[in-house]
């Protein structure tokens, strides 16, 4: 009986009244989940260790219950309250103890995203559809990504929205009155998955989709390479449209030949290469559509210039590679260059990626601590070969030996934080043991950066870069890799003020 019910709850408007759905965690997608549910008229109850202040203060107001307390084991009053639907926050890995018990139980198992899809039709545009999707995941620059495709679409008269792991969670932009034509979801690992056990009659079915790139992150979540894996080729399953894949990845291409998609849907490459007919690419410093016009075999569309992107500091090449992902995805909703060219101009970079913090006597210093795995942090590399290069923190269950080999040894020299600075010492020791290497250990938190900063400066000469690009998690010592790279920065503006005349010092600002 639950199981037809559940078949027939497709839309905003079908009978949602009474359905007993246990919410688990109350983060800011927990709480969005708790709160459309509400507005549903459904019978919620909110399953969490720990609620913040706020969260818990509002729950009430709005008809939900909360229960706190240990999560090792399955509460009772979960068991009592026989839930139809869990509806699960992100960070509930496969094998949590909930998350096993409901799936044993046969209980429905949802995420945030199979929930937005369903109510999708809240608020619908001037032809009476929902708003077209776009999935954008793969292991690093989904975020930029999705920022410039949605920049992109709004030059180009689209109302579109980022939401998704970018922050905005997706109930709260398909409950939003004001109504949009396109939905830029940006996907983490932790949602594919679940969006993976999706069941009902309408799965989510997307206008676009792409998976940037594929290397290890997250293993101790799914347990493996391949349960990652796995989870990140989800965001292909049913396109309509446009698959977008990295051709410089073959993991995204055999994504991409793999997935289940809708009749007609199409392969789309994008690499730094030369474009082949269904690519977007680069042929003498120019950004070239080959996919998005009728005559892609023997003309091509030009979206803008290398040059123009240094001057507004978007020429890293992995910056560069996210740009033409943005712009296949800009380009199958119709959106002219022209526009996609006026949006990259106007278009800047999150802070902690990429992010010079400050010159001064002829050294940069560059925040990329967004750069939580080794995957980003080979990119900021590239961006900056001969780097002072600071690294460390909590590895993930990663292996960093590939990305000293293939980058340690042509660093000026490494500076190692956090607590798992054991494996990046071996790995310089076997591959680069030539490349000067210090250690900040993880008992000076307090003053983690200061002494870095510090160490960076007696080695760095004119000319030079430091580069924090961690490779890592920021947990073992910071509260976010916001607030590792606000105490890098802190601490390069403190010591340029007091180390130097003051005659090369830039402030801070956004570049490549």
């Amino acid at each position: 009986m639950t199981a037809a019910r559940l078949d027939e709850l497709t839309s905003w408007y079908a009978d949602w009244t009474g359905l007993r759905v246990a919410v688990l965690g109350l983060s800011v997608t927990g709480f969005s989940v708790a709160d459309t549910l509400a507005e549903l008229g459904a019978d919620v109850l909110v399953v969490t260790e720990g609620a913040d202040e706020e969260y818990a203060r509002l729950l009430p107001v709005i008809g939900v219950r909360l229960w706190t307390g240990s999560l090792d084991s399955v509460p009772e009053e979960l068991r009592a309250f026989d839930p139809e639907v869990v509806v699960a926050s992100p960070g509930f890995a496969p094998r949590h103890p909930i998350v096993s018990w409901t799936r044993e139980s046969d209980i429905a198992l949802w995420g945030d995203i199979e929930l937005a899809w369903r109510v999708r039709d809240k608020v619908v545009r001037a032809d009476g559809a929902p708003a077209d999707w776009v999935l954008i995941t793969g292991t690093n620059g989904k975020t930029t990504t999705t920022r410039l495709a949605a920049t992109m679409m709004v030059a180009g008269g689209l109302r579109a929205v980022p939401c998704g792991n970018i922050g905005v969670p997706v109930l709260d932009a398909v409950r939003d009155p004001s109504g949009f034509d396109v939905f830029v979801v940006e996907l983490s690992s932790h949602q594919l998955w679940y969006l993976s056990l999706q069941t009902g009659p309408e799965p989510l079915s997307p206008h676009a989709s792409v998976c940037l790139n594929l290397a290890d992150d997250h293993l101790e979540w799914h347990g493996s390479f391949e349960g990652y894996r796995d989870a990140k080729a989800t965001v292909y399953a049913h396109t309509r449209v446009a698959c977008v894949y990295n051709k410089a990845d073959v993991a995204t291409l055999r994504m991409v030949e793999e997935a289940e998609v809708v009749d007609g849907a199409r392969a789309i490459g994008f690499d730094l290469g030369t474009p082949g007919p269904s690519d977007l690419g680069i042929v003498d410093g120019l950004l070239i559509d080959r996919a998005f016009l009728e005559d892609r075999h023997k003309s091509a569309l030009e979206l803008t210039t290398l040059q123009d992107l240094a001057a507004h500091g978007l020429a890293a090449p992995h910056i560069v590679a996210n740009i033409l992902a943005a712009g296949a995805l800009a380009r199958s909703l119709g959106v002219e260059p022209i526009a996609i060219r006026d949006a990259l101009r106007e278009f800047r970079l999150d802070p902690h990626r990429i992010e010079v913090v400050g010159v001064a006597a002829g050294v940069t210093w560059v925040d990329d601590s967004k750069a939580t795995n080794p995957h980003a942090a080979d990119s900021s590399l590239s961006a900056y070969p001969g780097a002072v290069w600071v690294v460390g923190g909590l590895l993930k269950g990663v292996d960093i030996t590939d990305l000293v080999a293939g980058r340690g040894s042509r660093v000026k020299a490494v500076i190692v934080i956090g607590v798992d600075r054991e494996p990046i010492r071996a790995a310089f020791a076997r591959h680069a043991p030539e490349v000067p290497l210090f250690e900040v250990d993880h008992a000076e938190t307090g003053e983690v950066m200061a002494r870095v900063v510090e160490l960076a400066a007696e080695v760095a000469r004119d000319g030079d870069v430091v580069l924090l690009a961690p490779a890592a998690a920021s947990f073992d010592q910071f509260d976010s890799y916001g607030d590792r790279g606000r105490k890098f920065a802190a601490a390069v503006q403190e010591w340029i003020g007091r180390g130097t005349d003051g005659n090369d010092t830039d402030a801070p600002r956004t570049g490549a």
